[in-house]
Parts: structure tokens; sequence; C-alpha cells
């Protein structure tokens, strides 16, 4: 597994993104066994970032983290969030730093380890200045508890305000074949100021890995089923972005997944995904894209394919994402 560096933090190009193991998707949290042998697998094939946060499950998927990782925290960068939930009683997001300073020891109680490699605020705080933010993550990194600082769907103008306090190390945002909002502003901001990329749901939540053809396979709970982009005329439509995708994997002899992952690994050497899973296969075919290779002429089909049909996020979820 090759490696790339994010604002000073060496990671592996390809990480794990733990969610799906405990919320949010069918299935989740429905096989704890299997995904503490999907951690233990990515780690074998030479993943070293895994990415996790307080808000999934809530707290289950930190607390299965650190039991997988329980005897090789070593060989992980290991990344979580805070401020989707308030320890402080206050509504909303919470990044004031009485509620970092109490999540920040509860992550690294559930995650058993003394410090987090890669510390991200979830969402924009929009009734807390970044600045106080940062400034409360710089005393964390001061004492040891926190080694770099991260942000989660934060605006440039947020990001050139965070990064001038204490250095940034990585942006997380959804980047995909499906999303690819962050190439007019944000990766450019990114390269000037030296802050690395990891772009989550890089498989568009499951849909580019070509597996889904029907919502009928969702449970009642999967939160896919208020997605914009899998509801109705829209997730037909968008069937022709994966069928486009599996064109290019035939000729390679690739999976539609695998596709997807090159893609997003031949936009630059800054850029990490985290696919997310709770199995065995599909890490090991997540982790196997580091070796595919596109042609140009493949990359220019790909960059120019039919665009995704509705917005990424429902009305709720795009109201916390941060634009300024």
């Amino acid at each position: 597994m090759k490696h790339i560096n994010l604002g000073g933090l060496e990671v592996s190009r390809i990480g794990l993104g733990a969610m799906s193991m405990s919320a949010y998707y069918t299935g989740a949290g429905s096989d704890d066994a299997e995904a503490v042998r999907t951690i233990h697998r990515a780690l074998d094939l030479g993943v070293t970032h895994i990415d996790t946060a307080e808000v999934y499950g809530p707290y289950t998927n930190e607390e299965l983290v650190g039991r997988a990782l329980k005897g090789r925290r070593d060989q992980v960068v290991l990344a979580t969030k805070f401020g989707a939930i308030s320890h402080t009683g206050r509504p909303g997001l919470d990044s004031t730093p009485a509620n970092i300073r109490t999540a920040v020891d509860g992550s690294l109680r559930r995650l058993g380890t003394d410090h987090i490699d890669l510390y991200y605020q979830h969402r924009v705080d929009p009734d807390t200045p970044i600045e106080e933010t940062v400034g409360a993550l710089a005393d964390l990194v001061a004492e040891g508890k926190v080694r770099h600082i991260g942000l989660s769907e934060a605006g440039p103008a947020t990001i050139r305000r965070a990064h001038a306090v204490h250095p940034v190390a990585a942006l997380q945002t959804e980047y995909s074949l499906w999303t690819r909002d962050p190439e007019a502003e944000l990766l450019p901001l990114l390269r000037e100021l030296g802050i690395g990329f990891v772009p989550y749901s890089p498989l568009g939540h499951g849909f580019l890995t070509g597996k889904i053809r029907s919502t009928d396979d969702f449970a009642q709970d999967d939160w896919r089923r208020t997605n914009p982009r899998f509801i109705g005329e829209n997730f037909q439509r968008n069937l022709r972005i994966v069928d486009e995708v599996a064109a290019v994997a035939a000729e390679v002899g690739a999976t539609t997944a695998q596709i997807a992952l090159a893609w997003l690994l031949a936009q630059g050497e800054d850029i990490a995904p985290i696919p997310g899973t709770k199995r065995v296969t599909r890490v090991q075919e997540n982790t196997a894209a580091d070796s595919v290779e596109l042609t140009r002429e493949q990359i220019h089909r790909l960059d120019n394919m039919t665009p995704a049909v509705g917005q990424r996020h429902d009305e709720a979820g795009m109201a916390v994402i941060d634009a300024s």
C-alpha cells in the first residue's frame, strides 16, 4: 500500500471508514465480530488510517474500533470527530471549548488510547467562532491528547480562519465521481495551504459499487431512503453513472468500486479516501484499487461522466454543511 502525506501526517493512500459498522446503513451493528475481522484484515493489507466519530452509534463505533485495535494501536493513524453531540446541554452542534474537553476524554476512553492522531470538528458550529474552537484544539495538541487537527465539511473562509490559528492537517468532505463539488474551490485552497484531503463516501454511499439497483433492499431505518439521489426518478437516472463506470471497469478488468477509487487516487497525491465497509471481502476489494492504473483517456471519460441528479444530502443534512 502506498502512503501519502496529510499536512504532515503520513497515512496509507486508502483508509477505512468505520461508520457503517455501527450506524446509518442497512445491517449496521449486526455483526461486530465481522467488523473486527474487517479492521484486522485492513491492517494486514497495509491500511494505516482508521476513521470513526463519537456520534456513530452514538459511541458504540469508537468502542468497536478500540476493541479491534487493542494490541495494534501503534500500526494506525486513528481519526475521530467531535461536535455533533453536545455534552453541555446546548442544543444542536457544539464546538465550545467545554464540550471539546468532555468529548475528547470520552473518545480517548472508548478508543483505549492516550492520544488521537487526527481530531476533526465534525461540522462547523455556527454559534462558536472557529478561532475559539481551534484554540481549544491547539491546547489539546500541546497537552499531547491530540496530534493533529482536522475539519469536516468546512467552507473556504472557515478553513483559512482555522488554519491561521493552528495548522489544519486535513479536511474531510464528500468527494467522488458523483460528488465533484470540492474541485471548484476547496481543492485549490487546500493545496495552497498544504492541507491534506480525506474524501468520505468515495463510493457514493455504496451506489458506485454497482451492487445497488433498487432501494427495496434497504432497511426501513437506512438513511439512504431519505437521500435525494436515491429517491424515485433521481435514482433511476443516477444508475447511468454506475453503468458508465462499469464500462471502464470491464476494460480494465476491475470492479466498479475499484475504478471509482482509482479515479479519486488519480486526482492527486494529497488525497486519501476512506471507503467504509463492515465486510472483509469489501475491504479486500477496496484496498486492491491502490494497484489499479487508469489510462489518460479513461480518466478523461470518467471526468466527463453524467453528473448526479439530486442534492447529496437531504435538507437537514445540507443545512449543517458550512458554505462560508
